[in-house]
């Protein structure tokens, strides 16, 4: 048994069965694919993969229990080769984020330049997705860190720690008849909205208030990128909602902001890492400029607790007007 197998397997599954595809991620042949698969199933004494002819066509039985098991041993391989890296490669290496957009565009870029001062040898790698794209790549050990919104606290395998609350903003032309008087629902469901997917920047929760008003918004585009929405708010389709930190007075000074912290309900920015996962003492260092309170023991002590365990999170030390 070799790491090589290993690997052929977990591609397999990944790539919908597809050996060309795993052949190129593996930078090997087809047939060296095949062959990997073919002995692992003769050394463990049992076929893994669903055949037609020569295609793969799913999991067995067996192949879906011995799965999650080759996940663990090549995350542990990679969690050994990180903790020798921190002796060879003292303050080098490289750091692999997966954050949504807003979270990249808005709020990683002070942390990114800060980090960057202290640590030049340390490579950053950004990868923007949704929460659950964003999960996957720390599950799968494709990234170091995740930064989101939504969705994060909902994965065993990762711990997501609360980072800052936001808030958001109702934007809109000069001269709205919005800009008069109170904001309230009723007379922001009077007009088209513009605002983020469902599952992006605290959509869940603009979603609700509408719902427990019981008014019916009119959104008539959604879209996962603050500057998307606002752009379409100036070409007159519609009022737009997004988070606070993403409106910049002099930069958006075709457009005007209100506050709306008090019609939905406050956002939690959550940082991310997967529970079992070897942390490099940079990434410790990152996630601490970003998000002050986490500390290194704050952090690994929320690593060590069992999930749904109860045992509180960091205080926050700080919110962020978005």
């Amino acid at each position: 048994m070799n790491f090589q197998q290993l690997r052929s397997v977990r591609e397999a599954q990944r790539r919908g069965f597809n050996l060309t595809e795993v052949a190129q991620a593996l930078h090997t042949s087809q047939p060296g694919v095949s062959r990997q698969i073919r002995e692992l199933e003769d050394e463990l004494g049992i076929e893994l993969f669903v055949r037609v002819g020569k295609r793969l066509t799913g999991l067995t039985e067996p192949g879906e229990q011995v799965l999650p098991v080759i996940e663990r041993l090549l995350l542990e391989a990679e969690n050994l080769k990180r903790a020798a890296d921190d002796f060879a490669q003292a303050g080098s290496g490289r750091l692999r984020i997966a954050a949504t957009h807003s979270q990249a565009r808005y709020a990683l870029p002070p942390a990114v330049r800060d980090f960057r001062a202290h640590h030049p040898d340390v490579v950053l790698h950004l990868q923007q997705g949704s929460p659950q794209q964003i999960a996957r790549l720390l599950i799968d050990g494709e990234a170091d860190v995740g930064i989101a919104t939504e969705a994060l606290a909902q994965y065993p395998e990762l711990v997501a720690l609360p980072c800052y609350r936001w808030t958001h903003s109702v934007v809109v032309p000069p001269g709205h008849p919005l800009l008069e008087g109170p904001l309230t629902l009723a007379r922001l469901a009077q007009f088209p909205i513009v605002t983020y997917e469902p599952g992006y920047t605290g959509r869940s929760h603009i979603d609700a208030a509408f719902t427990a008003a019981q008014l019916t918004p009119h959104i008539v585009l959604s879209a996962m990128d603050a500057d998307v929405i606002k752009t379409y708010v100036e070409l007159g389709l519609g009022v737009g909602i997004v988070a606070s930190i993403a409106f910049d007075e002099e930069r958006d000074r075709h457009l005007s902001a209100i506050d709306a912290r008090h019609l939905f309900e406050d956002n939690m920015t959550r940082l991310a890492v997967r529970r079992s996962a070897y942390l490099r003492d940079y990434v410790y260092e990152f996630i601490q400029t970003f998000a002050p309170p986490l500390k290194r023991e704050a952090v690994d002590a929320a690593r060590h607790e069992q999930p749904g365990a109860g045992g509180g999170e960091p205080e926050l030390a700080w919110s962020k007007a978005a």
